[in-house]
């Protein structure tokens, strides 16, 4: 029996709700580390806009990404199938019927900006992958967020209040700023311990060895 204390790894998971790559880095962070008998994490969601210029209503995902990347539809839709089985193998249902617009979503920055600090975050970050990649609401939209501030145990009332203010706008900015000004150009990006990182949604393999080999560095 291991009775030596769990090493404990801080997390910055860098992302975006509306960035698919996101939920898969999510998901096989998370099964690596339940893997890892003797590593515990510290996970905090940090803000990152795909899309900052998006307008409210949004844009046909296809019409959008084949403007964005110069993509075919036939390679867009080959990419979302990918992603789809990816997300099947982990746990995570990306229906692509419903889920067939890319929105704003700044204002999910500021209240998971908040929601951090109420200890919910984990929370109400993966509500927002489901909610957005499972049953297709708009991320941006305020009575999506405060249905989602409800179901997981936060203040709809001080929600709203942030939603209808510019609350935490600057502190989002600044990180959004910071990691920008630290070379992070796409997500996920997993930086642990503030030194290292992990990019993109790597299989669980990969995070297994690289948390691990992180984890050792500590003992």
């Amino acid at each position: 029996m291991n009775d030596s204390p769990k090493a404990v790894l801080n997390i910055d998971f860098v992302s975006d709700v509306s960035c698919p790559w996101c939920v898969i880095g999510l998901r096989s962070m998370e099964k690596a580390l339940a893997d890892l008998d003797d590593v515990s994490a510290e996970i905090h969601f940090k803000p990152f806009e795909l899309n900052p210029q998006m307008v409210p209503e949004g844009e046909d995902l296809t019409e959008h990404i084949a403007k964005k990347y110069g993509t075919t539809t036939a390679q867009s839709e080959a990419t979302r199938e990918m992603i789809r089985q990816r997300g099947e193998e982990l746990g995570f249902q990306f229906d692509r019927e419903k889920y067939n617009r890319i929105y704003n979503t700044f204002d999910t920055h500021r209240l998971l900006y908040w929601a951090d600090l109420e200890g919910k975050q984990y929370a109400l970050k993966t509500a927002l992958f489901e909610s957005y990649f499972t049953h297709g609401n708009n991320p941006g939209a305020h009575q999506v967020l405060l249905e989602l501030v409800d179901a997981v145990g936060l203040d709809v009332d001080r929600a709203k209040e942030i939603l209808d203010s510019d609350e935490y706008t600057e502190q989002v900015r600044a990180e959004q700023a910071r990691y920008h000004g630290a070379g992070i150009h796409a997500v996920p990006a997993v930086i642990v311990n503030n030194k290292h990182l992990i990019q993109g949604g790597q299989p669980v393999e990969i995070f297994k060895q690289a948390l691990a080999e992180i984890a050792a560095e500590g003992n």
